[in-house]
């Protein structure tokens, strides 16, 4: 029995949609085939008019676990991207710069990840990722290992830069308050495999708060597709 079945879904330049589901539904995979890391045993997944058969610099993830390179320090890691493309030195240091200054880190350019709290790290794995300019986002729960302050530090921190770069995001999640919070759409997934049960349009402007009434109950719509008490 594969991870997937019957899915079905398109997703405009410039939105950010979340899937959720319960664990082993498939998000991660679904990531993954996105990503070009694995294909699909049926179906197609096509980006823009093309389809995908493998990884693409167009197409970044960003994992729950930082993995940055510890032996770089933050600059470096996140020129890693620009190395790969042969981009010249000073041109590498300037737009990792820029990145550097986008989430946030200017002054820790040259601390090394040892040093840095996790909020921090997933800063730099989110640099590291812009950095290429990519078209699509793939986030897998990144910041599922970050306690709740940090993590919602990090969902506006996202934002703000989501609202600046407009770069596609597909996000997994498994909390419906991360999801309400951040996204256009969020994708409920079915226990495995996973089919797409229902879509939720998130139609609150933006900043949102938590006690609105209409993010209450959009959040408890999705823990009950989700087939969870509210």
């Amino acid at each position: 029995m594969g991870a997937l079945q019957n899915i079905n879904l398109d997703i405009e330049e410039g939105e950010f949609i979340c899937l959720i589901g319960p664990s082993g539904c498939g998000k991660t995979t679904l990531l993954r085939i996105i990503a070009g890391l694995e294909l699909p045993s049926a179906g197609t997944i096509t980006f823009g008019h093309k389809s995908i058969a493998g990884p693409d610099p167009n197409r970044t993830m960003v994992f729950q676990e930082f993995n940055l390179f510890p032996w770089r320090n933050v600059a470096q890691n996140v020129e890693f991207g620009l190395e790969t493309k042969s981009i010249p030195k000073g041109e590498r240091h300037r737009i990792a710069q820029e990145y550097i200054d986008l989430v946030g880190l200017t002054g820790f350019e040259r601390a090394y990840p040892y040093e840095l709290s996790g909020g921090m790290k997933q800063r730099v794995g989110l640099a590291r990722a812009l950095v290429t300019s990519p078209k699509v986002l793939l986030m897998d729960e990144p910041f599922g290992s970050l306690d709740a302050q940090i993590r919602n530090l990090m969902q506006d921190e996202l934002l703000k830069i989501w609202h600046r770069v407009r770069t596609t995001i597909i996000f997994v999640t498994h909390s419906a308050d991360e999801a309400v919070y951040v996204a256009d759409r969020v994708a409920i997934l079915t226990t495995r495999p996973g089919e797409i049960k229902d879509i939720v349009a998130v139609d609150i402007g933006r900043p949102r708060s938590r006690f609105d009434p209409h993010f209450v109950g959009l959040r408890c719509n999705i823990l009950e597709g989700l087939d969870m008490p509210c």
